[in-house]
């Protein structure tokens, strides 16, 4: 699959690249192995924090509330009952971790499904490599209006780190910038559009 280049004006340069048809293009996509992976990802997000406290838990006394039998109402134990007030509460939550293992090679199978649903949707844009004299939303501003993609979710990838392209991204809360090597299938599905540097084409050709 070949995807002609832009510039930061947004003009053909008359340049193409490459996609990588094992990855870009595969024959039979695996959603499931899309959805395991997005899944794991969501799940290791989770600080697994919630604790509420049990009966065991509670300050308060255990002297026993009331007669056994006689007293012409319910049986009742201590202050603490999970049936009192300010009781414990039963079967509550406690710290525990979602995540969960999945094998490399379903992650790596649903990263070449995630770029090619993207791929076969037009979804993908490529660039020359860029950079900013110095850290400016408004030049990023400028670089997506281009590109016509004012106003949509979208995700830069670059070949390496870049401090300027990065910094000038930041407040703006539709865009995101991440190097080739920091892309999952979660960050390849959670946008609109996935614009992509000439050099990161080549790291991404390998997944």
């Amino acid at each position: 699959m070949e995807l002609a280049v832009y510039n930061i004006k947004g003009e053909d340069t008359g340049k193409k690249v490459t996609l990588n048809d094992e990855v870009f293009a595969l024959a039979e996509p695996n959603e499931h192995a899309v959805y395991l992976d997005v899944k794991q990802y969501l799940a290791n997000q989770r600080q697994g924090t919630s604790k509420s406290k049990e009966r065991s838990e509670i300050s308060g006394s255990t002297k026993k509330l009331g007669r056994q039998k006689g007293g012409g109402g319910a049986r009742h134990g201590d202050i603490k009952s999970p049936v009192m007030v300010g009781g414990g509460r039963i079967f509550g939550p406690k710290p525990r971790n979602y995540g969960f293992k999945l094998n490399k090679k379903v992650k790596a199978l649903a990263r070449r499904s995630a770029l090619t649903f993207k791929a076969q949707n037009n979804q993908i844009v490529v660039v020359e490599d860029l950079n900013f004299e110095a850290p400016k939303t408004k030049e990023f501003v400028n670089f997506a209006k281009n590109l016509k993609l004012d106003g949509q979710k979208v995700v830069l990838v670059l070949e390496n780190q870049n401090k300027n392209v990065f910094l000038s991204a930041r407040n703006i809360e539709q865009a995101s910038v991440y190097t080739a090597s920091e892309l999952n299938t979660y960050r390849v599905l959670n946008n609109k559009t996935l614009v992509l540097t000439e050099s990161s084409v080549a790291v991404l050709n390998q997944f």
